[in-house]
Formats: C-alpha cells, sequence, structure tokens
C-alpha cells in the first residue's frame, strides 16, 4: 500500500510559478513511476509528466515541456512538481500517482493517487 498527499496548489497569475509536492508513505518500489496527472472541469484526467524512482528519468507531456519540471527526493519520499509559466490552461486539480511501470501513462497504469491539488491560474 502506498499513500498520496498533495499539497501547493493555489491561485496564480498568468506566467507565474508553483511548486507541488507529494508526500509519500508505505512501500514504494525502486521500479515504481511517479507521476502527476491533472483533470480541468469537464475533461478527463490527463497525464503530465513520470519520473522512474530510482533511476530519475523522466517523461512529459508536450504541453509542459520545458515549463514544467518533476524531480523526486528518495531519502524524504517527495514528488515534486515545478511549474513555470503557467498559462490558464494549466488551471486543474492535480493528482499524484504511483505505478509499478516507469512506462504508465494512463489512469489504468497507476494503482495509487492523491487526493489532489487544485491549481487555477488567472489570466
Amino acid at each position: 500500500q502506498v499513500q498520496l498527499v498533495e499539497s501547493g496548489g493555489g491561485l496564480v497569475q498568468a506566467g507565474g510559478s508553483l511548486r507541488l509536492s507529494c508526500a509519500a508513505s508505505g512501500r514504494i518500489s525502486s521500479n515504481d513511476g511517479m507521476a502527476w496527472f491533472r483533470q480541468a472541469p469537464g475533461k478527463e484526467r490527463e497525464f503530465v509528466a513520470i519520473i522512474h524512482w530510482s533511476a530519475g528519468n523522466t517523461f512529459y507531456q508536450d504541453s509542459v515541456k520545458g515549463r514544467f519540471t518533476i524531480s523526486r527526493d528518495n531519502a524524504r519520499n517527495m514528488v515534486y512538481l515545478q511549474m513555470n509559466s503557467l498559462k490558464a490552461e494549466d488551471s486543474a486539480v492535480y493528482y499524484c500517482a504511483a505505478g509499478p511501470h516507469y512506462s504508465g501513462r494512463r489512469f489504468s497504469d497507476f494503482y495509487y493517487w492523491g487526493q489532489g491539488t487544485q491549481v487555477t491560474v488567472s489570466s
């Protein structure tokens, strides 16, 4: 079992920055992928970024490349999402997720989810 708790969301102006945090507890395997998803009102939950828990490899959705950075602190069991140059279309509830494979990109690829944190970008 893995428990995930997100924090760091809020209201920011377009062009601003936010840093989301995800505190993980429980058994995280070295090959797990730790990801961020987001869901805007009326839309499906979509993949944002993923990091390999031990190797640190990363992968991003095209729309956030160059603006968002995913990172982790293994010693503290933390995953972060640094979001820069935010746009109105980045507004959503952001979820942290854990799954058994770094190659996961779909909702069904991840077994554990946090409760989400709201990010609102005003234009």
